[in-house]
């Protein structure tokens, strides 16, 4: 974080100072909320989880370095007490934000936030000091810390933004207001809670017209493939460039296809110029990210060059997503577990499909949390896809929704071994350990409740021990 006193912090946030000798001294360090980041010079955000109070860390903190704690009550430590720990974290950060200076960059959508978001981190790191969210950290809390890990040197700062109701995005903006915003797409990751694609695209939106108009900088990143991302140009006064593979986008791919590793590969049009791009991730669903993470680095002044160099060589920041790992016997392990939606779904498996060519194929699946009425119908929907594309096994892991996946890939004509319902993540790992064999690429990928990293994990490290017997 850029240096503040103990007093102008309080100031900011609207707090009280206690048992603070000297209110002069400087948070020169992040401001955190685990208590096992904390390095000499941080400010420790005291929160009140439903297992943990963080207000019971602050004597630790302190020792470990922590100059104070943002507190909702006196800890016996240096402290500022606020009414309300993550409102005064988000008035902090609103008040860095404005100091600094920096262009923000903010990104919304129902799928490949996270995936985006690193691109975009990768290549604008080329131009200039970048920060960027760590992983999934987009709500309103993890946006803030995002927020003031930035320092003096910091030029860009890409912020995720996520939302699971009407006003959070708007919230978001208004404590970090970005100058570029990106919306990816508008799919059905929350229906359950939003109600519908529509108020999905309410929601979303709500970035674009955050934005300044165009003739102060403001530009609006919208992909042109979306029809509901689309229409959002009509509310924002900002620039509007479009990205897509569509002939009307401004940014766009041409000539898409995939490597025999199913790495996509593709000619990036800009504005300015065209150049080539092979990425290292794996899937086709990556070239939308990609295109719009070219769209935002071209607005700030990169080259169609420069961009396709920097998409070709950028890798995956963030883990369990897409995550590939090559066995010593043979066996891919593809650990995309982090998270779930019809969508990411759907895509998962066309990249299994690809990556797969030639080989024996499985596809670990399990629930998509948070999709309300349309539940059953999608998990029956991707069970059938699973047997369209041709994987070779289908195994379901978990409860009804799990079931359903199954019973999609038997209507569809899974009617031998294709497929197989299982109760949990360590039935999953005891039947991949007795039947996989050199050569299979093993997919894996539920909703993050669901916890099925585990079975990635368990399979790589079986493949590091040589317990997976050659058939």
């Amino acid at each position: 974080m850029i240096a503040l006193s103990l007093a102008e912090i309080a100031e900011v946030v609207g707090g009280q100072t206690h048992d603070i000798p000297d209110p002069s001294v400087q948070v020169t360090g992040p401001v955190v909320r685990d208590s096992r980041e904390v390095v000499p010079g941080s400010l420790f955000a005291a929160f009140v989880g439903e297992r943990v109070d963080g207000h019971d860390y602050a004597a630790r903190v302190t020792g470990a370095g922590a100059v104070a704690v943002l507190a909702s009550r006196p800890v016996g430590v240096p402290a500022i007490v606020v009414e309300d720990v993550q409102t005064a974290l988000g008035a902090l950060a609103r008040h860095v934000v404005r100091r600094l200076g920096a262009t923000l960059v903010a990104l919304t959508g129902s799928a490949g936030k996270t995936s985006t978001k690193d691109l975009i981190a990768q290549v604008l790191g080329r131009k200039a000091p970048t920060v960027y969210t760590p992983g999934s950290l987009n709500n309103e809390i993890g946006l803030p810390l995002t927020a003031l890990s930035a320092t003096e040197e910091t030029q860009l700062l890409v912020l995720e933004m996520g939302a699971r109701g009407i006003g959070h995005i708007r919230y978001l903006t208004e404590l970090t207001p970005p100058r570029i915003g990106l919306v990816l797409n508008v799919g059905t990751a929350h229906i359950g809670e939003f109600g519908g694609r529509e108020q999905i695209a309410q929601a979303k939106g709500e970035l674009v017209e955050a934005l300044p108009p165009a003739a102060d900088g403001g530009t609006a990143v919208l992909n042109a493939d979306d029809p509901l991302v689309r229409a959002m140009a009509s509310r924002t006064k900002a620039k509007v460039v479009l990205f897509g593979e569509s002939a009307e986008a401004d940014v766009r791919a041409e000539n898409v296809r995939l490597t025999d590793s199913g790495q996509p590969a593709f000619r990036l049009r800009t504005p300015s110029g065209a150049s080539d791009v092979t990425m290292r991730l794996y899937g086709e669903h990556h070239v939308s990210n990609a295109l719009a993470a070219a769209a935002v680095a071209h607005e700030l002044g990169m080259s169609a060059e420069e961009i396709a160099l920097a998409l070709s060589e950028a890798g995956s920041l963030s883990r369990w997503r897409m995550e590939v790992t090559e066995r010593p016997d043979g066996v891919t392990i593809v650990n995309d577990a982090y998270n779930a939606n019809p969508e990411s779904m759907r895509a998962a498996l066309r990249a299994l499909a690809a990556m797969g060519k030639g080989r024996r194929t499985w596809a670990v699946l399990g629930k998509m949390a948070e999709l309300g009425d349309e539940a059953l119908a999608e998990h029956d929907a991707v069970g059938r896809l699973a047997v369209r594309l041709n994987v070779s096994k289908l195994v379901a892991v978990g409860g009804i929704e799990a079931s359903w996946l199954q019973l999609g890939a038997y209507n569809e004509g899974s009617w031998g071994e294709e497929s197989v319902h299982v109760s949990d993540a360590q039935a999953a790992i005891d039947l991949l350990r007795s039947e996989l064999r050199p050569g299979d690429v093993v997919l894996v990928k539920a909703s993050r409740s669901v916890g099925l990293e585990s079975v990635a994990q368990a399979l790589t490290e079986s493949g590091a021990e040589g317990e997976v017997a050659a058939r």
